[in-house]
C-alpha cells in the first residue's frame, strides 16, 4: 500500500518538534483553546460516539486535552495519546493517568496491526508526512475502523501563503480535494467531509473535518 503525498517528506520534523516543546505552555491558553480547538474536538467526540470505538489513538495529541476528554467522557477500553514532542507530553501526563501517553511520531506509532478502532487527529496532520502517516493509520486500524482528521483548509489568500516552498518542509495543508485523494490512496474510504461547526465565521478558522473508514 502506498500513497503519493502532495507535500515533501517532513525533513524538518526535528525543528517542528523542538518548537512545540517550547510552545506547550502557550498552547494551553484558555481563550485559544475555547475559540480554536474546542469545536473540532467536539466534532471528534461526536464521531467517536457514533462509531462506538473502544480503542482509540489521538495522534498529535499535544498537551492531551482531547485524549483526556475522550477518556473522561466516553470511557473507552484504551486511549493512546501520541505526540512527537516531549514538552507537550509532559503537560499531557498531568492531565490524565488513564490515557496511555506515547512519545511517537505519526508515521511510526509503535502499535500492533489492528490495535485500535479509531484514529483521530486535530490540527496536527499538516506536520506529518501525509502518505506515511496515513499508511500507518491504515495499519493500526481494524477493518471498518474510523479515521477522523481536522485540518485547516488553505483556501484563503493568507492560508495560501503558508504553502510556499520555503515552509513546506515544516508544514503543508492539503486542500479538501487533496485530502480525499490522499486518504483514498491509503485504501481508506472517505464517508464525510465538511467544515467544522464553530461560533466564529468559517473564513476566520477555515478548518475541515474529513471522516473515513478502513
Amino acid at each position: 500500500m502506498s500513497a503519493k503525498s502532495e507535500a515533501p517528506t517532513r525533513a524538518l520534523n526535528g525543528l517542528v518538534t523542538h518548537g512545540w516543546n517550547r510552545a506547550a505552555q502557550l498552547y494551553n491558553f484558555p481563550i485559544l483553546q475555547h475559540l480554536a480547538y474546542r469545536p473540532p474536538q467536539d466534532e471528534i467526540i461526536a464521531q467517536l460516539r457514533i462509531s462506538q470505538a473502544r480503542r482509540i489513538a489521538d495522534v498529535g495529541c499535544g498537551t492531551g486535552i482531547l485524549a483526556a476528554r475522550i477518556e473522561r467522557e466516553l470511557r473507552p477500553e484504551v486511549v493512546y495519546g501520541c505526540d512527537a514532542s516531549v514538552g507537550m507530553l509532559k503537560r499531557a501526563q498531568s492531565r490524565s493517568d488513564r490515557v496511555r501517553w506515547r512519545n511517537r511520531q505519526a508515521e511510526d506509532l509503535g502499535l500492533p496491526d489492528g490495535a485500535v478502532d479509531a484514529v483521530v487527529s486535530t490540527h496536527a496532520f499538516h506536520f506529518f508526512d501525509h502518505a506515511a502517516a496515513l499508511a500507518e493509520f491504515h495499519r493500526v486500524l481494524v477493518p471498518g475502523g474510523l479515521l477522523a482528521i481536522v485540518i485547516n483548509n488553505p483556501r484563503s489568500r493568507w492560508a495560501m501563503a503558508l504553502q510556499r516552498p520555503a515552509v513546506r518542509g515544516l508544514a503543508y495543508f492539503p486542500s479538501p480535494e487533496q485530502m480525499r485523494s490522499l486518504v483514498g490512496a491509503a485504501e481508506l474510504t472517505v464517508v464525510e467531509q465538511r467544515p467544522v461547526r464553530r461560533p466564529l465565521p468559517n473564513s476566520l478558522v477555515p478548518d475541515v473535518l474529513t471522516v473515513a473508514r478502513r
